[in-house]
This record gives C-alpha cells, structure tokens and sequence, in this order.
C-alpha cells in the first residue's frame, strides 16, 4: 500500500507528524518489484496520453535540500519518453526573469497536450525559499497563494492534469546526505556550503511547507507529501500515485484513439477508390 500521504485544501497539516522513515511495509527487493510492474503500467499511459493529445500532465516535485528531488525524477524517467518529456529546473531567478511577474519564467514550461513536464523546484519556491529568508515583505509573497492556485486551475481548466509532490526527510538523513557528499568522489560536484547555512532555516521551512501545502491543494491540483528517507519506498509511493491518478482516464484516450484510427481508415479506403 502507497505510503503517499494526500493533503486536503485548508486542512491543519504538521509535517512533524509525518514519518520520513515510512516505507508503505516495502522491503528494498519488493519495492524494486513493485517499481518495476508501476513503470510497465506508467509507459502504456503515458503513451497514451501522448498519442490521444487530450491532457497534459505537469509533475511538481518540491523538497529540502538532499530530498531526492533528481533521483525521483530519474525513476519517473525511467519509464517515460523523451520524445514527450521535458524537465524544468528553476534555480535563482536570472534579473530577466526578476523584472517580471514570478510565474512569468514558470508559464512557457507547463506541459503542452500530449507531453508531459516535470518541475524540479517550481513557481512554490516564491512562497518558500522567498518567504524564509524575507526576499521581499510578506504584503507580496502572501498574495501569491492565490495567484498559484489561479494559475494552476487555468492549466486544469485546459485538460493539464498536475501532481505535485513534496518529499520529506529528516533532519538527521538530510545531514547524512550532506556528509556523505564529503566522502563519495562521485557526489563531490554538489557540495555546497549554502546547503548546510538552510539547516538553520530548518523550522522556517517547515512552517512554509505547512502553509503552501494547505492553501494551494485543491482537489484539481492537489499535494502529496512522500516519506523520502527510503528511496525505493520513495519511488513505489511517486510512482503509485501517478498511475492511480492516470488510470481513469485510459478509457477516453482509447476512445479518442478509435475515433483517430477510424478517420485514418476512411481517408485510406477513398484514397484507394480514387486510384
């Protein structure tokens, strides 16, 4: 059973009483199974999706620093396109992106029909990483809640169908993270000492997760926190709430395939009485 713990609109959320350790009862060699037989699943949607161009799907993934953002994202990947399959990193806006409107560089990376987009960080950092470290006064930041959840019920109201997900560790695993950079020659290239200076923002964060979470979870477009301290565990819960939420619109897609193969067959038999 998913460990994916779904959070409602406006309810009272404490990230504290979540355990990050959680693994839905999974064993490492029956998570590996499990992934395997959700990311058979997932390549059929989402070929489906691709080929019927009636939705596209947006992927959210938020988290603190050593999350497993990247490797979330790969295990989605590993079962994906990349013909229809785009990833947006958003890191520190560039003064272009700053002399407009906060959602302006986050617009032209939501998914087209038929594709599909991943966020790796997202239009969320304007109420987290800003709100935190008081980037600008909270008369700015706290309106945009509201123009979050505007924005992402535009893309619902188009047929994009968006999941977000915010992945929670530990303290104590984040530091492990951090160390183990230090030690692994091929982790070495992400040290960075910002990322030990944010620990101490640690109940900032969690405060701000708590509020974006809850006030911009509608059901259209709603957040998943995912225990992140086990990474199979991780994956089976993404992974999981991706197909279930795919699933029901398999019948439609197929039915739009019907109908798109029956005008084919009929352009075909009036080509050849033609000949």
């Amino acid at each position: 059973m998913s460990n994916a713990i779904r959070i409602s609109q406006n309810q009272k959320l404490s990230l504290k009483s979540i355990d990050p350790e959680a693994s839905g009862g999974l064993n490492k060699e029956d998570a590996k199974e499990r992934i395997q037989e959700l990311g058979n699943e997932l390549e059929e949607l989402q070929e489906l999706l691709s080929v019927s161009g009636m939705n596209g799907l947006l992927i959210v993934f938020q988290g603190r620093d050593t999350a497993g953002k990247e490797g979330a994202i790969k295990s989605v990947l590993n079962f994906s396109s990349v013909r229809t399959c785009n990833v947006a990193a958003f890191k520190v806006p560039t003064p272009l992106e700053l002399s407009h409107d906060f959602l302006w560089r986050i617009h032209h990376n939501a998914p087209a029909k038929g594709s599909i987009s991943i966020f790796n960080r997202s239009h969320y950092e304007d109420v987290l990483v800003v709100r935190v470290h008081e980037f600008v006064p909270k008369d700015i930041w706290g309106k945009r809640y509201d123009h979050i959840n505007a924005w992402e019920k535009l893309l619902t109201d188009s047929g994009t169908i968006i999941l977000k997900f915010m992945l929670h560790i530990s303290f104590e695993e984040q530091e492990q993270q951090l160390l183990d950079r230090e030690k692994e020659v091929e982790k070495a290239w992400k040290l960075n000492v910002q990322d030990w200076r944010e620990r101490e923002y640690w109940d900032k964060y969690t405060e701000a997760y708590e509020d974006a979470l809850t006030m911009c979870s509608p059901e259209s477009a709603p957040w998943f926190v995912i225990p992140a301290n086990k990474k199979s565990a991780r994956d089976v819960a993404i992974l999981e709430t991706i197909v279930e939420t795919l699933r029901p619109y398999k019948k439609s897609w197929l039915q739009r395939l019907e109908a798109i193969g029956a005008k084919a067959k009929e352009e075909l038999r009036v080509f050849r009485e033609e000949k």
